[in-house]
């Protein structure tokens, strides 16, 4: 007897949805709980740790691949040498025109020499001994010799006096930074201008001394001490004060600015002291010492009468 059609379609559902056999092989391997794909260069996909946590994020994940990536790596060796070698040629060609050991050396001071170098440049009329110290062809440190040159006091006394400056004026309520900025370019011109005057002067005499450019800016910036003194005076005492100031720091600064290059440029005239016109250069010499000293107390009186009224 035929079954009824409708019984057969009934019995072939069930056969529909029955799984696989448990022998027969899978075709895709299960990867719910296993170790994270890998790419095609047989790394682990960035975003997720070895063992299957994740890690940081996108950020982490570009710093792997950049560590990752050979071509990257060699590019950060080689970028590092290139700005290994770019600061050494920096240093090089800074070494030529300024030696930092030397610059150092100007600024080798403590507080006792300090004291005493302030003490000789507003009184030094009782110094006698104004030879440098040598030891072994070497000049002694500041700290070790108080008649050598620095560059700590004027670099101080520069910012003193700006600061000074912006007091004095703040006091008569005309203090503005243009001002203010227009008083310390001024003053850091002239003392540009007088070292150039000055190397050129003994360019052109061929005077042969122990001057460096760094002792001329020393001997140039020591002028700021007066100006402090000049413009404390003038706040303190009024124009009498100012002037009185004025007239005591600019004879002691020309007095100490004789003595010291006199031991530095006159000096020099054993060297070459020799041909046709050895006898004018001792006296060129001596205006240029003289002519040096005398300048001080025009730039001093240039740069401070604006600030004391």
């Amino acid at each position: 007897m035929d079954l009824p059609q409708h019984g057969y379609r009934a019995s072939a559902k069930p056969r529909a949805r029955a799984g696989p056999h448990t022998g027969d092989p899978l075709l895709f391997a299960d990867t719910s709980s296993a170790a994270p794909p890998m790419n095609n260069q047989g790394y682990y996909t960035p975003g997720y740790s070895i063992g299957g946590a994740p890690v940081g994020g996108p950020a982490d994940a570009g710093v792997n691949n950049l560590f990752a990536d050979p071509m990257a790596s060699a590019a950060m060796m080689y970028g590092s040498s290139l700005a290994n070698q770019g600061k050494e040629i920096v240093n090089k060609e800074i070494s030529r025109y300024v030696s930092v050991n030397k610059l150092k050396y100007f600024f080798a001071v403590d507080s006792k020499y300090v004291m005493k170098k302030l003490l000789l440049l507003v009184f030094p009329y009782t110094h006698q001994d104004w030879e440098v110290r040598y030891h072994r062809d070497t000049p002694l440190t500041p700290r070790h010799d108080v008649n050598a040159d620095d560059l700590y006091i004027p670099s101080m006394a520069f910012i003193t006096y700006i600061l000074l400056a912006g007091m004095a004026l703040g006091i008569q309520k005309r203090f503005s930074p243009e001002v203010l900025g227009l008083c310390a370019s001024t003053a850091l011109v002239w003392v540009v201008i007088e070292v150039l005057v000055m190397l050129l002067c003994l360019y052109i005499l061929s005077v042969h001394s122990d001057l460096s450019i760094f002792d001329l800016f020393a001997y140039s910036g020591y002028k700021y001490v007066g100006m402090i003194f000049t413009v404390l005076g003038g706040l303190l005492f009024g124009s009498d004060g100012y002037f009185v100031a004025l007239t005591w720091s600019s004879c002691a600064l020309m007095f100490f600015i004789v003595r010291s290059l006199k031991m530095k440029i006159l000096s020099s005239l054993s060297h070459d002291s020799m041909g046709a016109g050895a006898t004018a250069k001792p006296r060129l010499r001596l205006y240029i010492t003289v002519a040096t000293a005398a300048f001080q107390p025009i730039i001093i009186y240039w740069l401070t009468s604006h600030l004391v009224r």
